[in-house]
């Protein structure tokens, strides 16, 4: 080959790597999302995992050959020989393919440096059309499918919303057979098998008819087995499973059917033998079964996306390594994947992920909806079995593993009411499917229309692109989290939700309660209570700094539940911190002044702050009965035994004023001979009283959560 053209191979492979990074910076980061947002997975698994079974799905079950114009969004004039005769059109294509990948690849940058999931197989399409409508004014044809283009925009918006039907009615499906079930628990423990059936079974399916099309293409063309029992009929197919040409073979349906089985024997064996009521990675009861179902539907998707869209970044550059590699420069209508292409394009995948992925997870897994193990499954679930049935060929819709899942995920969503998407969110990410296309188109346009179809314009124009990218990259504050991904310095952050933090917190005002009750007692027998006073203040400055800690939490983690927006959870806060606020002044009163030495007076007040600290114990255990409720599935009987700890709490408020009012009338019935001293143990009452007041507030602040 001659040197100029080396280096356009050369500048094409580093445009090819840089389109993989992308993919695997937005659209494998979108499919691991939800599993990062529910801390199934920490940032270090997800990235792990991703890299693992995208490089398996690519490298063992893609396709060993290619289709050199993919989509079927350009119809080239192949001769006979399957190659097309026209040296300047094949070198055009070639030429226009390294453009569609430049300007798809960038507007991708884009998308993900803003967090925004989008489609890379659409982006490569706009590319694609973009190229397409040069070419056809330069070269005096019709090359474009207008009814492939006309599929692509409908399946914007069928796939997203038949992602959400399927993962909304999934969701209901969980939530109404073993989350509002009186005894959760033992309701998964058999149901949950039951429930792994058709997952597994449209998984089943999924590997055979997506995943594994390569694998099985290249076993019957060795005469290993007979294609035809595995995979659907690309036309003319029946529903019939027996038919030679069946949309749905019976060979298929039966390997599926006997991994849902296969599955649902080994969870219902593997749940006798595991106590779910263990709390493990911050999740527990229904939750925690969900994390092992929602990873390994994550696992499927990353080993689907590696087997099919690993072509959207080596599928082009097949085509322009086709082109110039032979000395005829004729483009071919189906060309080799190079080995070493496949590995480019895995480990760019891998190299997104690890880098620029957490942005896009973020969006999918925390800004849209709350997601917990059980919703992300029904997410993943969802959208797997839409894909399935959009892929297959009486359909044959090209839809968008992004698209769908975003709308599976605003439909579990749905599931807990409107408010619990932000639907501010959804617009942006639906306003950058729209733009998808055409930005790609015109970018690709640019590109081309600037290089004037020559070799050396455009071997001059890639490292402008680059650098222009770089620019903005730079200028935009693009950071990357290449350590947090590679280690576990996230993970504590990651399985430490605010709820968690929340009860750390409330753990701390009760500490402080306690030292309270310990400085009124040691001053009403007449001992040295300044250690204990002491001890109350240093319990209240740690009480402030958790709740600082908790603050600076939510500005990037927002796990709280449906309805429970940043507002409201910062209004429990500031309720429970003021018990620990009221419980330090109780004990700053005792430094004052002597209060009233009457020993009937002193031990009602006794009686007092023992019914004060009861009150902010039982409001510590609300607050952990709140957190049980997050962490194991927001089961109708966690939502119970939450109302019943808030009822407590009003019951003991109302029990600590009873006391309040018993002490009061006695102080003021017989202090006359010191009032000074009665006034101020009237003083300590109050603000004890105060203590109890803020605890029943404080209960009462989870109400509209549990009322949702």
């Amino acid at each position: 080959m001659e040197p100029v053209t080396v280096l356009l191979i050369s500048l094409a492979l580093i445009v090819c790597a840089y389109m993989a990074w992308n993919i695997g910076a937005n659209d494998v980061a979108n499919a691991m999302g939800t599993s990062v947002g529910s801390r199934a997975l920490t940032l270090k698994q997800a990235v792990i995992i991703a890299a693992i079974f995208e490089f398996a799905g690519a490298f063992f079950a893609g396709d060993a050959v290619t289709k050199t114009v993919r989509k079927g969004i350009l119809t080239v004039p192949f001769n006979d020989a399957g190659v097309v005769a026209d040296t300047v059109l094949s070198q055009d294509i070639a030429l226009g393919f390294i453009a569609a990948m430049m300007a798809a690849a960038t507007w991708l940058t884009i998308a993900t440096r803003l967090g925004l999931p989008v489609s890379t197989t659409h982006s490569i399409i706009g590319g694609i059309i973009g190229v397409g409508l040069i070419l056809e004014v330069k070269h005096e044809t019709s090359l474009i499918d207008w009814e492939v283009v006309r599929k692509v925009v409908m399946s914007w918006v069928a796939s997203p919303l038949m992602g959400g039907l399927m993962a909304f009615f999934s969701y209901v499906i969980i939530k109404k057979t073993i989350l509002d079930n009186d005894d959760p628990v033992s309701r998964s423990r058999w149901l949950a098998p039951i429930l792994a059936f058709p997952t597994f079974f449209v998984l089943g399916l999924a590997l055979q008819f997506k995943a594994l099309k390569g694998f099985i293409s290249r076993a019957d063309s060795n005469g290993w087995i007979d294609k035809s029992n595995w995979l659907p009929a690309k036309e003319d197919g029946v529903f019939n499973p027996y038919a030679d040409n069946a949309w749905l073979p019976f060979n298929a349906l039966m390997l599926a059917a006997a991994i849902g089985v296969l599955a649902s024997i080994a969870l219902y064996y593997v749940l006798r033998r595991v106590d779910i009521e263990e709390e493990v990675r911050g999740f527990k009861g229904v939750e925690r079964i969900f994390v092992w179902l929602q990873i390994i539907t994550a696992a499927y998707v990353a080993f689907a996306h590696g087997a099919n869209d690993r072509s959207n970044a080596i599928g082009p550059m097949a085509a322009v390594w086709d082109v110039f590699s032979n000395p005829d420069m004729l483009l071919a209508e189906e060309a080799p994947i190079p080995l070493w292409l496949v590995l480019l394009g895995s480990a760019g995948i891998a190299i997104g992920v690890m880098t620029w992925g957490w942005r896009v997870m973020e969006t999918i897994g925390k800004k849209i909806t709350d997601i917990t193990p059980t919703r992300g499954f029904a997410a993943e679930f969802g959208a797997a079995t839409t894909i399935l049935v959009f892929s297959m060929p009486f359909l044959a819709v090209p839809v968008s593993t992004t698209h769908t899942l975003v709308g599976a995920v605003v439909g579990v969503g749905l599931a807990g009411g409107a408010k619990g998407v932000d639907f501010r969110v959804f617009g942006k990410i639906a306003a950058s499917w729209v733009a998808s296309v055409p930005v790609a188109a015109f970018g690709a346009v640019v590109l081309f229309v600037a290089s004037g179809g020559d070799v050396l314009n455009m071997i001059v124009l890639l490292p402008l692109s680059f650098i222009a990218v770089g620019v903005a990259i730079w200028k935009s504050g693009g950071e990357i989290h290449v350590e947090d991904a590679l280690s576990d310095a996230s993970q504590e952050r990651l399985q430490s939700s605010p709820f968690d933090k929340f009860h750390e917190h409330a753990q701390a005002v009760e500490v402080t309660a306690n030292h309270m009750l310990t400085a009124v007692n040691a001053v009403c027998d007449g001992e040295d209570a300044s250690e204990a006073i002491q001890a109350t203040i240093d319990a209240e400055l740690e009480a402030d700094n958790l709740k600082t800690e908790l603050r600076e939490m939510l500005r990037e983690d927002m796990r709280l539940g449906y309805h429970v927006g940043i507002d409201h959870f910062l209004h429990m806060l500031t309720r429970q911190d003021r018990i620990a606020d009221y419980a330090q002044n109780v004990a700053e009163q005792l430094a004052f002044r002597e209060l009233y030495q009457d020993e009937e007076a002193k031990a009602k007040l006794k009686e007092m702050a023992a019914a004060v600290a009861a009150t902010v114990a039982t409001y510590e255990d609300t607050v952990n009965a709140l957190r049980e409720f997050t962490i194991s599935g927001e089961t109708k009987a966690g939502r119970d035994a939450v109302a019943e700890q808030i009822r407590q709490v009003n019951l003991m408020e109302h029990e600590a004023d009873m006391v309040e009012a018993k002490a009061a009338k006695y102080v003021f019935s017989n202090g006359d001979d010191d009032a000074l001293a009665a006034m101020h143990m009237y003083r300590v009452l109050q603000r004890l009283d105060d203590v109890a007041n803020a605890c029943e507030k404080a209960a009462n602040a989870f109400l509209p959560i549990l009322n949702r």
